[in-house]
């Protein structure tokens, strides 16, 4: 695994690297050097940065490494210690405080002041004030880093308590959603799935009073229990979890459609140009629902007449063309809920939909989809 460094990190070492660089070249004789530079401290003031770049990786050996540079630093005969020299231990106890836990990180930092208060890195005895200074010192540096811990960990605590409220609020919502689909469910069975059974009996029980023949009323009695069977199905749709959807209609089931609408007596027939493609599942859902309406409107109003369903694949879109030939629709037709629909459904996709009556008599409906997504069926 890398041993990867953060750009905080590694500008803190430079910084500390180039102060002690400076120094060599400036304060050397300022700490009992015969002249300037003393360019053999070069390598301490480098070293010393090196450690700090690694400092949040391994706080405790970064920490015992400063301490020991300036054993070696005062070992050479020098009473002071370089402003480089000072940062880097000031950084090391913050970073105990900032990078452990409260109690490792305590005993390390206690340890690091009882050991410059012995005087065993200055090999002398301190008197009282500078015990004093050391120990407000490092031990504020090792607070701070404390406090910045601390802030640190409340910080991800509000994150998680916020990240689990809003699950909570997730679940809520939906299970409130839930239940409002089961309570649609069961006023749609016990209204509409009732009322429709009921219409299917009645048109049942008057065909067979008709000898049993009657192609109207039988058609009646096949279109509402198709309805019932749908409507059963979206029933059991509102009743599942969200997360499971059921196949919905497509192109592809557009000859079903049609063998069920000519026992209504339209004479419906089916032109299929260019190469199919699967369509995304809203798309194809809506192109379906596109001919459904059509051929809703031409049962509606066209009567005994030929109907022409084409559809046409392009590269970037396909286009559904519904025309009839039969005694036309009323004028009010155009401006209907089922063409409204049809027409939003369209421009949901970005696509468009024209539709009114043929020169020649009956009517059309024209759709164009963008089938951009598409993906060719094999």
């Amino acid at each position: 695994m890398a041993f990867r460094i953060s750009k905080v990190d590694l500008l803190i070492g430079t910084a500390v690297a180039a102060i002690g660089v400076v120094e060599a070249f400036t304060t050397a004789t300022a700490h009992g050097a015969a002249q300037n530079p003393e360019l053999w401290w070069i390598p301490q003031a480098l070293l010393a940065g090196i450690l700090l770049a690694f400092r949040c990786k391994s706080p405790v050996v970064v920490f015992i490494g400063i301490v020991l540079m300036q054993y070696v630093w005062h070992r050479q005969g020098h009473e002071s210690c370089q402003v480089h020299q000072l940062i880097s231990l000031l950084i090391a106890f913050h970073t105990l405080g900032a990078k452990l836990p409260f109690r490792p990180g305590g005993l390390w930092a206690l340890a690091g002041i009882l050991v410059f208060d012995s005087g065993a890195i200055d090999h002398r005895i301190l008197p009282p004030e500078e015990v004093i200074f050391l120990t407000v010192m490092f031990g504020f540096a090792y607070l701070t880093g404390l406090g910045l811990r601390g802030y640190l960990v409340r910080m991800q605590r509000m994150a998680e308590q916020a990240t689990q409220a809003e699950l909570e609020r997730e679940r809520r919502a939906a299970e409130a959603v839930t239940a409002e689909r089961n309570r649609i469910a069961r006023e749609l069975h016990d209204v509409v799935a009732h009322s429709v059974s009921m219409m299917v009996m009645q048109a049942g029980a008057l065909r067979r009073t008709q000898g049993g023949e009657n192609p109207i009323l039988l058609n009646i009695e096949q279109t509402g229990r198709e309805a019932v069977n749908e409507l059963r199905i979206m029933l059991g749709a509102l009743r599942m979890p969200q997360d499971e959807a059921l196949p919905q209609p497509g192109l592809d089931l557009v000859e079903s459609l049609i063998s069920t609408v000519r026992n209504s007596g339209l004479r419906v027939t089916l032109a299929i140009e260019g190469e199919p493609v699967r369509l995304a599942p809203g798309l194809d859902l809506s192109a379906y629902r596109i001919v459904q309406e059509s051929l809703t409107n031409a049962v509606k109003y066209a009567g005994e007449a030929d109907v022409r369903i084409r559809i046409a694949y392009h590269p970037l879109s396909v286009t559904i063309e519904v025309t009839d030939n039969g005694k036309g629709a009323d004028s009010e037709l155009s401006t209907g809920n089922g063409l409204i629909g049809m027409r939003e459904r369209a421009e949901l996709f970005g696509g468009t939909l024209d539709a009114g009556p043929r020169p020649e008599g009956g009517f059309r409906v024209r759709a164009v989809l963008p089938t951009s997504q598409g993906v060719v069926l094999v």
